[in-house]
């Protein structure tokens, strides 16, 4: 196919909406790619910044139809790949060893379901094709070895140096859950916590991640201080719940990590409502529109919201969160979406400038 249009063939492609992400694949960052293979044929190769695993069935038919649209080819290849690469930290901080992007899951006050929120994402993550780890540093409250499954079990070291991180679904994980009594208390000062942050950080031998999410103790003390100073941080993700309280103290956290310039990629509003299993009515338990009100006077995305569900409860609590339970279920598709808005909005920020655009790039080819 000598003629091939292929200007006019990308610019089709460009501009096609990606579902749930409010962008079309120019505005996501792709890189498209259009060859001739012979009479009538045509190969296209799209390459995103995030993982695709599950857009590729039905961006793949669009792609397809686009270009049959644009010119005469009676066969069609398309090709939809991830190239996640590492996005630049705060200051003056080097990238963590194996982790591309660490992403930091904060709230400004506790009970908001922010580590259930975290190991949802985590694991969103996994399913859509990403190498993904999670930081347990909430040093008094370790919450993931309960929630992953992974209680009582131990991290081993090969070296004497560096941990092991425990695996679950998938998962890559570390917490002082892992090292410590988990029925005694942490009665630690905030040198001990710090110290015990850094260690899980710079001590775990992680590998090969394109995603390492922290999973903070609500505040903005000790722990919240260390990692924004310490911990090269990609982004970092705010967990709210609707009420006034919550957005009012959740901006306070936000507001810190913008003075350390570690950049927010959005808000999450938990427990936006109340579903009845038994009769379906929807009811705001705890107010409406909390979290796009902090998202517009902070500047930042509502990257979704999940309703407040005893499933996700019952789950998470047996080792078992919903991405695993019932990975096609309604809430597993609700955290996969908002996953991808987070992963999405990372693959927009700028790289640094010693990075060409697929530089140390990991690639899912499944």
């Amino acid at each position: 196919m000598p003629d091939l249009p292929v200007h006019a063939i990308e610019r089709a492609i460009a501009t096609i909406p990606v579902a749930g992400l409010d962008a079309d694949l120019e505005g996501l960052g792709a890189r498209i790619e259009v060859a001739a293979e012979g009479a009538g044929a045509a190969s296209v190769r799209v390459i995103l910044g995030f993982p695709v695993r599950g857009l590729r069935e039905a961006l793949g038919s669009a792609i397809e139809a686009a270009v049959r649209g644009a010119c005469q080819a009676t066969r069609v290849a398309v090709s939809i790949e991830a190239a996640i690469v590492a996005h630049a930290p705060q200051g003056t901080l080097s990238p963590l060893p194996n982790v591309r992007n660490v992403i930091a899951v904060a709230s400004g006050k506790g009970g908001v379901g922010k580590s259930t929120t975290a190991v949802n994402l985590a694991l969103a993550l996994v399913a859509e094709g990403a190498r993904v780890g999670i930081l347990d540093a909430d040093v008094h409250g370790p919450s993931q070895p309960l929630m992953l499954g992974l209680s009582g079990q131990k991290p081993e070291s090969r070296d004497g140096k560096t941990f092991e991180p425990l695996v679950a679904h998938g998962l890559e994980a570390i917490s002082i859950g892992f090292l410590v009594d988990q029925a005694a208390p942490v009665i630690w000062r905030g040198p001990m916590v710090t110290q015990a942050i850094s260690q899980l950080a710079f001590q775990t031998a992680w590998h090969d991640l394109d995603y390492l999410l922290v999973d903070l103790p609500p505040g903005t003390g000790d722990a919240q201080l260390t990692l924004s100073q310490k911990v090269p941080l990609a982004g970092v993700v705010i967990v709210t719940t609707p009420q006034q309280l919550a957005t009012e103290v959740a901006m306070r956290g936000l507001r810190m990590f913008e003075k350390v310039g570690a950049p927010v990629l959005g808000i999450i509003e938990n427990m936006s409502s109340f579903i009845c299993p038994g009769c379906g009515h929807e009811d705001a338990l705890f107010g409406t529109g909390g979290g796009e009100q902090l998202a517009a006077a902070c500047g930042v995305p509502l990257l979704g919201k999940v309703p407040l569900n005893s499933a996700i409860r019952a789950q998470t609590d047996a080792g078992r969160p919903p991405l695993v339970a019932e990975p096609q279920g309604p809430v597993a598709r609700r955290y996969r979406e908002i996953a991808l808005r987070m992963a999405a909005g990372l693959a927009r920020r700028p790289l640094p400038r010693s990075y060409k655009f697929f530089k140390n790039a990991t690639r899912d080819e499944q």
